[in-house]
């Protein structure tokens, strides 16, 4: 009985916090609101509204841009107390949502400039993938801060594009991350100038939504979003992000992806456990980054929602060693050859490699994210899915996409790219071995059936509970996002005693401060007088032997001890103690 209660009130508890937490989806900043208003009204019915609603709060109700008009699309400069009268006036009855015009800003993180090896192309194999195409037919959207045109661009060709911050044709960069971005995907190359890009021979489409500061709007971004789909763009490109859900966003991407648009965005620098929005809803491909030497860099997102990871460097002194180099221009618009590092840089190495992909001749924007993570080079031991389905293989992902991979159908899609009711987010298989774990826990039940003799019962309850705990935790918990809650607590309930150590600290490696035989021999010395709990204590004794034996054999990795000769001596030495202190106390306990 006592089970039963702990459990309802852990579950409880569980539901109060996930009810109570705001999560990423309202944690965005704002200094404007969006009014979406019916299709079914028309035009003298909408302007009657605006002007009431600009009388009585004394704002300026107008269209977000020209484009905004068919769509009812509306922006008014306010913050929290104006949104809530408006949501709870009768207005709501006649729009289809009012939410906050969130800021999203550019997703590179601090950096100085200077010449540096282009490392990242050679670390994505885009030299084999330049063998078959180089992105000719194509085009990308860059939606940033707009597009200077720097001498190392003066190959590419630069279709016209649209200035949503200002308003205007001419979507020149005034801050400098644009250029840098756009210098990734389709620098000029074979030029005898500078650097090179990842699909040089796709045409570049600059679409301005970040002001000279770095910052930019929701609906800037999402009308960006929908002129590119409706000026052919090939490809979308997002090296931006933030929080904040929006309806409107959501709208545009799906819109855009229904019109065959491959939607490529920054998972963000904030160091945190998902991906941020954009890169997170729906049909948009989320990158982590990776630095100079192939691991997470420092800044990454990672864990819920990442698709793949690309190079985005990791800047290791002034001189811009271990950065990301192409040619952008200074705050007072100088070209300038800069390194950069941040998610930033590693969204358009994806975007070019998509580029590329349909320039071999797939269309659908399915089928190319499909070869993205089926073509990405898969790394064991991605305990905290920093990498997603793997890391960009620009070569391998033209290769392939000549196969015309079709994919598994509408439903796998879906599941897959679900937001909130999709496995992508409450669900990362990456986040766990489920081999590993399967096996640990096979092992630690053979031993107890094969005591079966000195036992009560190999499946008496309690000693259930410590085969568990000892061999691999409640393990499907580690596996398990609850969206935009932290991801620790179910890491460690999720772990086995051995793991407990290398839970707290977030490394697959085990510590040996709890990857030994103390542990169990204490719980034995602490409970085999008690009739019920002698089994748990016996029972955690023999998970982990059985933890610490298939770590000897298959992951001899432990904290402190880099030899994996002296990690595996070690864990060997412990497993057997333990297995002599769990026979003995099994003994005893059967006397």
């Amino acid at each position: 009985m006592k089970k039963i209660v702990l459990l309802v009130l852990f579950l409880c508890g569980l539901a109060f916090a996930i009810a109570n937490f705001p999560g990423l989806s309202a944690q965005g900043t704002y200094r404007s609101i969006v009014l979406d208003f019916r299709e079914s009204l028309s035009t003298p019915e909408i302007e009657k509204r605006v002007d009431a609603i600009a009388k009585q709060y004394n704002v300026e109700v107008d269209y977000n841009s020209e484009f905004s008009q068919s769509d009812h699309i509306f922006v008014l400069q306010g913050k929290q107390d104006l949104l809530d009268q408006l949501r709870s006036s009768d207005l709501k009855e006649l729009t289809e949502f009012i939410e906050p015009n969130y800021l999203y800003q550019a997703s590179r993180a601090p950096n100085d400039p200077d010449y540096s090896k282009q490392w990242n192309l050679r670390s994505i194999n885009v030299e084999s993938a330049w063998e078959r195409t180089k992105g000719r037919g194509t085009t990308v959207a860059v939606i940033d801060t707009g597009i200077s045109p720097v001498p190392d661009l003066k190959q590419t060709r630069i279709v016209r594009g649209y200035d949503f911050v200002n308003d205007q044709a001419n979507a020149a960069d005034d801050h400098g991350h644009g250029t840098h971005v756009a210098g990734t995907i389709a620098q000029s190359t074979n030029n005898g100038l500078g650097v090179a890009g990842v699909a040089h021979e796709a045409q570049l489409m600059p679409l301005k939504v970040l002001s000279r500061q770095g910052g930019g709007t929701v609906s800037d971004i999402a009308e960006a979003i929908r002129f590119a789909a409706d000026h052919k763009a090939d490809v979308i490109n997002m090296s931006l992000g933030g929080g904040g859900e929006s309806k409107l966003m959501r709208e545009a991407i799906e819109y855009a992806h229904q019109k065959g648009v491959v939607i490529v965005a920054a998972a963000g620098n904030a160091g945190r456990n998902a991906a941020e929005y954009p890169a997170r809803y729906p049909h948009v491909i989320a990158v982590s980054a990776l630095d100079s030497l192939g691991n997470k860099a420092p800044y990454s997102n990672f864990g819920a929602g990442i698709d793949i990871a690309a190079p985005g460097g990791a800047l290791q002194d002034r001189s811009g060693t271990g950065g990301i180099l192409q040619n952008t221009i200074t705050p007072e618009g100088e070209s300038v050859y800069a390194a950069f590092q941040g998610t930033s840089m590693a969204s358009p190495h994806v975007a070019g490699v998509a580029a590329l992909i349909r320039s071999a001749g797939i269309q659908s924007p399915d089928q190319v994210e499909k070869i993205l993570k089926q073509s990405a080079l898969s790394s064991q031991g991605d305990a905290e899915n920093h990498f997603g389905s793997g890391k960009l293989d620009a070569a391998a992902a033209v290769a392939l996409s000549a196969q015309k991979n079709t994919g598994l159908g509408g439903v796998l899609a879906w599941l897959r790219n679900g937001l909130f009711f999709g496995s992508r987010i409450w669900f990362d298989a990456g986040a766990i071995n489920w081999g590993l774990k399967l096996g640990t826990l096979g092992l630690a039940c053979l031993i107890a059936w094969s005591w079966r003799a000195l036992l009560p019962s190999p499946w008496n309850s309690s000693l259930l509970m410590g085969l568990n705990l000892g061999s691999v935790g409640f393990f499907l918990l580690r596996g398990l996002y609850i969206v935009d809650l932290p991801q620790w607590p179910l890491r460690i309930l999720g772990s086995s005693i051995p793991e407990l150590g290398g839970a707290f600290q977030g490394t697959s490696l085990l510590n040996p401060l709890f990857a030994n035989a103390l542990i169990p021999l204490f719980l034995i010395a602490l409970l085999l007088s008690h009739p019920q709990w002698k089994w748990f204590a016996i029972g955690s004794a023999i998970g982990v032997t059985a933890c610490l034996a298939i770590s000897t054999v298959l992951f001899p990795g432990v904290l402190w001890l880099g030899n994996p000769l002296v990690a595996r001596g070690y864990l060997a030495i412990n497993a057997l103690f333990c297995f002599v202190v769990a026979r003995l106390a099994t003994k005893t306990a059967a006397a």
